[in-house]
C-alpha cells in the first residue's frame, strides 16, 4: 500500500522542480516552441514574475493531483489483487 501524503508531496515537488528547470532553460536558451508549450500546458504562464509564479503553483497542483490519483488507483488494485499469501507474493 502506498502512503497518500508521501506520494502527493513527492510528485508535487518533482513537478515543481521540473518546472523551475524548464523556466531556467527557457531563460537561458529562448525558444518560441518551448515557451508556447508551457503556455498551452500552464494557463496564465508567461515569462514575467507573475506568470512564472502562476506556473509554479499550477505545477504543484498538477503534481499533487497526480500523486492522489496514483495512490488511490494503486491501493485499489493492491487491495483487489496484491494482498495475497506470502507464497503468491514471492516473500518467504
Amino acid at each position: 500500500m502506498l502512503k497518500l501524503k508521501i506520494w502527493t508531496w513527492t510528485l508535487a515537488c518533482w513537478t515543481a522542480i521540473t518546472y523551475v528547470l524548464c523556466v531556467l532553460w527557457a531563460l537561458v536558451a529562448p525558444s518560441r516552441l518551448h515557451t508556447e508549450l508551457m503556455v498551452v500546458s500552464l494557463p496564465g504562464f508567461g515569462l514575467t514574475a507573475g506568470g512564472i509564479l502562476i506556473g509554479l503553483v499550477e505545477s504543484l497542483v498538477y503534481g499533487a493531483y497526480a500523486g492522489v490519483v496514483l495512490v488511490l488507483v494503486h491501493n485499489l488494485f493492491f487491495r483487489r489483487w496484491g494482498a495475497g499469501t506470502p507464497r503468491e507474493t514471492g516473500h518467504a
